[in-house]
């Protein structure tokens, strides 16, 4: 069934592969550094996060044009169009904004990131239409979005902060949505999931993570990513 005529709400889990084409140091990541400080460091979203060594966050988030494939994957079920709008919560650098606009000419973009140094080190293609804010109150009018994306930054809210966020949401999206968080779906993989965030939250199971969008009214698509 098609995202355009769909009812319910699905799991897609577009990110996975991406995911699972990064190598990691699980139980380096907690013996060789000083985890405590790390996320400290991390959670300021800054230079260290996104420019720094690899273990306050991403170790250098340069542009490379390598998810322009999965902007394309991503549009495709949601039959996006020339003129329809995208709003990216937790766009960082706003690249993934850019390659959208290179697989559907003429779509609008806006983003939002609580990094202020995201902001301003972003892609200038896009960087007029970024704002720095926190997603518990975004700054659009109701159903302004034809498409709302969310990556891997929903997990980063405490409980107080997810539930307006998940409303919001809900509030500014048309029909068509997809959240993306960390979860996981054994023991396994919460251990790695616990040993190599920074910036994490908010600790659920798929089922936790869908008892939230239910009880928050987000009727949109969703997806995980999982520490295999």
């Amino acid at each position: 069934m098609s995202a355009t005529t769909k009812k319910t709400p699905e799991q897609i889990d577009f990110l996975q592969e991406y995911n699972l084409s990064s190598k990691r140091d699980y139980i380096g990541r907690v013996t060789q550094y000083d985890k405590a400080e790390c996320s400290q460091k991390a959670k300021q979203w800054g230079f260290d996060y996104w420019d720094g060594e690899r273990q306050y966050g991403y170790g250098g988030y340069k542009y490379d044009g390598r998810w322009l494939p999965f902007a394309q994957k991503l549009l495709k079920p949601y039959d996006i169009k020339p003129g329809d709008r995208i709003l990216d919560i937790g766009c960082g650098k706003g690249y993934l904004l850019y390659e959208f606009t290179r697989a559907v000419p003429g779509v609008e973009v806006a983003g939002l990131d609580i990094s202020q140094y995201a902001i301003e080190h972003a892609k200038d293609e896009v960087k007029p239409f970024l704002t720095q804010g926190h997603c518990r109150k975004l700054p659009y009018a109701d159903k302004s979005f034809d498409f709302v994306y969310s990556n891997t930054t929903l997990h980063n809210l405490p409980p107080e902060d997810l539930y307006p966020a998940l409303k919001e949401i809900a509030r500014v999206m048309k029909d068509k949505a997809w959240i993306c968080v960390e979860s996981f779906r054994n023991e396994k993989e919460k251990a790695n999931l616990l040993y190599w965030q920074l910036t994490c939250e908010a600790f659920y199971s798929p089922k936790g993570w869908k008892w939230w969008y239910e009880h928050c009214g987000y009727p949109g698509d969703f997806g995980f990513v999982y520490f295999e």
